[in-house]
């Protein structure tokens, strides 16, 4: 399985960056069809081909995935596509 590994400063509190996060997973859920819950301060998601966490630190967002056969080909534009969507938003 490829994987995505991406830490990314922020300077929101933890409530403005959950919030953040929130609206990011209902994207997901809207365009990708994912299934989303928080554990803590972590959110996973998933759904077939792709299971991944968003960490919330103090600061720091740490966007972790697993992807599968299909998707681990479209790696590289979906990583990107992560981080554009995480400096809009962070």
């Amino acid at each position: 399985m490829a994987g995505i590994d991406i830490r990314h400063s922020h300077d929101l509190s933890m409530e403005q960056a959950r919030q953040a996060v929130q609206q990011v997973a209902d994207s997901l859920v809207q365009r990708f069809g994912v299934e989303c819950d928080w554990h803590g301060d972590t959110l996973r998601f998933s759904r077939p081909g792709v299971d991944g966490r968003i960490a919330l630190e103090p600061q720091l967002l740490h966007v972790t995935a697993s992807l599968g056969f299909l998707l681990s080909a479209m790696r590289a534009p979906i990583e990107a596509e992560i981080r554009r969507v995480l400096a809009e938003r962070f």
